[in-house]
């Protein structure tokens, strides 16, 4: 019985190009009840909508195996009750399930795969024929024809699958059709040959393609297996999958951190250069936020549990970004489109080479039907299609290292585009926590100053409070205790500390109990003009000192922002903060500021860049920034891995970094550059081998390693992303 439409998630192994992801979609739509079919090559995903039948697995796992690859369920909306499929990565691991075509594991070394086993079988087949050829000269193109069947046969089983099932046009078919033709005009040692390169670089093309797959999938394994947990005061080594929200877990030095959480007690240095890139420890201490498979440092740290192991931020990073490289950009799917046409235009393209100048021109036959079968080889589309998705999966993959998390092909794509940001200020130019800028003494030390305000914000959560604590943490004050504590609404705080009574609050409350002298009013001014706000501590009847605070931009704001012009791309700051402040953080960072607006307020002014022909990119936290977010052409989420900042935006910068809104954009363009040089090099030396087939200069062999090479070569060029720094100035 069917009802509402589900989507279930698969995990194929054994494709290693788009052409093995197209035959997989063509033939399940054809399945009743599928109305919808995702593959992706590069993840090894594939994601099906289709009605809630319990025999419509079976019925997609009989038909994916039937072409010769591995299924395994990895998580569905159906009904828990439906049936999974019953085969495991590794059971398609053998040659005659494979049809020529490995579809075994994905892990592994490659040497142990079943297309390596069959490459090598074909090999040995084709010496073996050498060596018999030698002694039976006479039964040459028979021995060398069974020598090409070792290869040949799976190889047919698959096209004969593939076109069962509504792909006749696969390179399987084209494979076959020039291997038979060879044979009848009496190519036969030469088809061997042919057969066995071609095996040789699908199994190259293989090995490329799991490592572009295993870039991202290496963060997941970042992660510990096991934890160790506090129960009660016992500690127990868990499985880190194990660990539930509000668990704490005891982290040594020198250890991986089994999960995100938020440390309860201890200090010390966290080495995040596994997730983020950066080379510098990060000093972090109670209620600091760490995440999974960074590694502490120096110190022995209790933390509490804040995501489960499938929720933590590299979960999630791996997760988005696998489902990013299954959206197809535009030029993907441009090319997706024109290989429907071209590869049936090859098949006649190779027909009319074949009959035309023998019946017009009275060629020989056999010439030119080698030329033609030749030119079927040399027409293969694998390099061609596989050009787009490859580089796309490799920039999305290295964006995700660096903390670029790119929601799809089209997001890369489009970013190249951007010439105007908006940027958010709290939070996104600034770290969205006041600091202490400056401490002033009125005939008292500094160090009184900061000693006395922090004794009267012990205990406190308020964001200036606990900028004072950091403070005088950082200064090294002994802390004294505090006595009648209160706080009073909307002025300050009180106590009494080493005998007088003190208070601590806004300039207006402080000149209620004492009166500014006009010096002070001076000086209070010239802070507030520069954005900050003033603290005032007074003793007694006597305002003794003043503590200036304010939301510090971030350490890389300001090269950030400069990588930014530098690209010849308007930069503007949208903030709802008050005008003084807004305009104190631009002079500093150089930036036209915008203040005191409403989200709609943010939402116009980015439709009114657009409307000046300005390609927008909206930065902010995802969540008042949310109508400008959905306005702009590109919206950036800022922000360490939060739901929000995860699901917001079209793109997020995980780690907070101004300038890795540069090196995004960068990043875009790197990949089109990169997609330009894959495409010129598929037809190019399609191009170059086509001209020398027709005049007779190459043949059977330098056709296949035409288009199994320009494969190879496309998928390392893209490969490339992967090694090659992401930064604003490459």
């Amino acid at each position: 019985m069917t009802s509402a439409i589900e989507q279930t998630r698969f995990r194929v192994t054994g494709m290693d190009c788009a052409s093995c992801a197209s035959k997989i979609a063509t033939t399940l739509r054809r399945i009743p009840g599928v109305s919808d079919v995702s593959v992706s090559a590069t993840t090894g995903a594939m994601v099906v909508s289709h009605d809630n039948d319990d025999g419509l697995m079976t019925k997609i796992e009989e038909k994916v195996t039937g072409l010769g690859y591995g299924l395994a369920l990895v998580s569905s909306t159906a009904d828990s009750h439906a049936p999974r499929p019953k085969s495991k990565p590794h059971e398609h691991d053998d040659a005659d399930n494979s049809h020529g075509h490995n579809h075994g594991p994905s892990s592994g070394p490659w040497w142990q795969s079943a297309k390596a086993r069959l490459t090598i079988a074909s090999g040995l087949a084709l010496v073996a024929a050498y060596g018999i050829g030698l002694l039976l000269p006479e039964w040459q193109t028979w021995i060398f024809a069974a020598a090409m069947l070792v290869g040949l046969v799976p190889i047919a089983r698959r096209a004969i699958a593939a076109a069962l099932s509504g792909s006749p046009f696969s390179i399987e078919t084209l494979m076959t059709i020039a291997a038979i033709g060879a044979v009848f005009i009496g190519a036969s040692e030469e088809a061997a040959a042919v057969v066995l390169l071609f095996l040789i670089g699908e199994l190259l093309e293989g090995v490329a393609a799991g490592k572009a797959r295993a870039s991202i999938q290496s963060l997941a394994a970042l992660v510990p297996k096991t934890a160790f947990i506090d129960r009660s005061g016992k500690i127990e080594e868990v499985p880190a999958e194990s660990l539930a929200v509000d668990a704490i877990i005891m982290v040594r030095p020198g250890d991986r951190i089994p999960a995100d959480g938020v440390i309860v007690s201890g200090e010390g240095g966290i080495d995040e250069s596994p997730v983020t890139g950066e080379s510098v420890p990060v000093r972090k201490g109670v209620d600091a936020s760490v995440f999974a498979g960074t590694v502490n440092g120096d110190a022995a740290l209790r933390i509490r549990v804040t995501a489960t192991a499938a929720d933590n931020t590299i979960a999630r990073v791996v997760k988005l970004v696998e489902e990013a490289q299954e959206s197809k950009a535009p030029t993907e799917r441009f090319m997706d489109r024109f290989s429907r046409y071209y590869t049936p235009g090859v098949l006649i393209a190779a027909t009319l080479i074949a009959i035309v100048p023998p019946l017009a021109f009275a060629g020989a036959w056999s010439e030119w039907i080698y030329k033609a079968l030749a030119v079927l080889l040399i027409g293969c589309p694998c390099a061609l299609v596989i050009s787009t998705p490859a580089a796309i999966a490799a920039s999305l993959s290295a964006g995700a290292r660096r903390g670029l998390l790119l929601k799809g092909g089209a997001v890369l794509e489009n970013l190249r585009r951007i010439t105007a940001v908006a940027l958010d200020k709290t939070g996104t130019l600034t770290a969205g926590k006041p600091q202490v800028t400056d401490v002033i003494g009125f005939d008292t030390a500094e160090g009184d100053v900061i000693r006395l305000a922090a004794a009267l914000e012990t205990g406190s959560s308020h964001p200036l409070a606990k900028a004072i604590l950091a403070r005088a943490a950082a200064d090294g004050v002994d802390i004294p205790m505090v006595a009648d504590a209160g706080a009073l609404g909307g002025k300050g705080v009180t106590g009494t500390v080493e005998g007088p009574s003190l208070f601590l609050g806004s300039p207006q409350a402080a000149n209620d109990r004492a009166a500014l002298t006009r010096e002070q009013t001076s000086q209070i001014a010239a802070l507030n003009d520069e954005g900050k706000t003033v603290s005032l501590l007074v003793r007694g009847d006597s305002i003794i000192g003043a503590i200036a605070m304010r939301d510090e931009p971030r350490p890389d704001a300001i090269s950030g922002l400069s990588a930014l012009t530098r690209a010849g791309i308007k930069i503007v700051m949208l903030t709802g903060d008050n005008r003084r402040t807004a305009d104190a953080i631009g002079r500093h960072l150089g930036i036209e500021p915008r203040a005191e607006l409403l989200p709609e307020d943010k939402q116009r002014i980015v439709s009114e860049l657009q409307a000046e022909g300005y390609v927008v990119a909206k930065v902010g936290d995802g969540i008042n920034d949310a109508p400008a977010l959905a306005a702009a052409d590109i919206g950036i989420a800022m922000g360490g891995g939060t739901d929000v900042a995860l699901e917001t935006a079209d793109a997020a910068v995980l780690h907070g970094r101004v300038g890795d809104i540069a090196a995004m954009i960068q990043l875009s363009k790197n990949t089109m550059s990169n997609i330009g040089q894959n495409i010129t090099i598929a037809l190019g030396l399609k191009a170059v081998f086509l001209a020398t087939t027709v005049i007779g200069i190459t043949g059977l062999w330098p056709a296949i390693l035409a288009d199994t090479g320009a494969t190879v070569l496309v998928t390392l060029n893209a490969l490339r992303l992967l090694r090659s720094p992401v930064s604003a100035g490459v």
